[in-house]
């Protein structure tokens, strides 16, 4: 912080943004203000040019390679839950899905397709360290490996990876943006779809918001999002797990069981 003050020079005010990663700041200087984050995801000028982020400033690098990035700070504020059933929502992420140019970007970069067989192994070895000996979290993996979905690397987008309501921000005239990229994979488009349909929009409305997004609902999707979201909830019981979070864990192993019985499994 004190190194970045010093960068941002005379009269600049600074204090954490809160996050995650704790690299992110708000700076003011009289009516200015800024947001500011340290090795932001390197693909923000795709997404500030498509309007998915506040627009990108500039960016700069330190002498230490720190490489810093200025957003147009937003006066907004974090869609609630229930209005992810909004349209704008559906329309988003559906230009997301759909940018040739940020999926260019992101294989330029060499960022490797996340596979649903890289997910599951995935799984499979943080179970095996920590020693879950759930019988649902056993179950679902057994029921990920026999229900693999097939699909085609042809059809992979850039997904965002964590569509929680918090990530989205809304700003009272017509922009929505969804923020925070760091997790961003290249990804079968159901990895973002399943949570946010099964966690935020009621079952009666999914084909309508799935027409909004772009997509017509049928089995073979339906099936992709059981797969997805049942990876998703063993993944979520796995990171309370690791911090004894137990209201936690039997919350994701309810939806997990009520998924399972869903996806025809016995």
């Amino acid at each position: 912080m004190k190194r970045l003050e010093h960068f941002m020079g005379e009269g600049w005010q600074l204090r954490p943004a809160g996050g995650a990663t704790g690299e992110a700041y708000v700076a003011e200087q009289g009516k200015q203000k800024i947001f500011i984050k340290r090795n932001s995801s390197p693909f923000l000028a795709v997404l500030s040019a498509e309007g998915i982020v506040p627009k990108l400033l500039w960016t700069k690098r330190l002498e230490n390679g720190d490489v810093i990035t200025a957003q147009r700070w937003v006066d907004g504020r974090e869609l609630k839950s229930y209005e992810m059933n909004d349209d704008r929502v559906a329309s988003l992420l559906s230009k997301i899905h759909q940018s040739k140019d940020l999926l260019d970007m992101f294989k330029r970069m060499g960022n490797l397709p996340l596979t649903p067989e890289h997910i599951r192994l995935n799984l499979k070895q943080k179970t095996s360290q920590l020693y879950i000996q759930d019988p649902f979290v056993i179950d679902a993996l057994k029921w990920l490996t026999d229900n693999a979905p097939s699909y085609s690397e042809n059809n992979f987008v850039v997904c965002h990876a964590d569509v929680n309501h918090n990530n989205w921000i809304h700003n009272g005239t017509d922009n929505l943006f969804l923020i925070d990229w760091d997790g961003a994979q290249v990804a079968d488009p159901a990895l973002d779809l399943a949570p946010l349909l099964y966690l935020y929009i009621p079952r009666k409305d999914w084909s309508s918001w799935l027409e909004t997004y772009g997509q017509h609902i049928n089995d073979d999707m339906l099936k992709r999002m059981q797969w997805y979201m049942i990876s998703q909830c063993v993944d979520n019981i796995i990171w309370y797990w690791q911090r004894h979070e137990y209201h936690e864990i039997t919350k994701w192993t309810d939806l997990l069981s009520e998924i399972l019985q869903e996806a025809g499994h016995h």
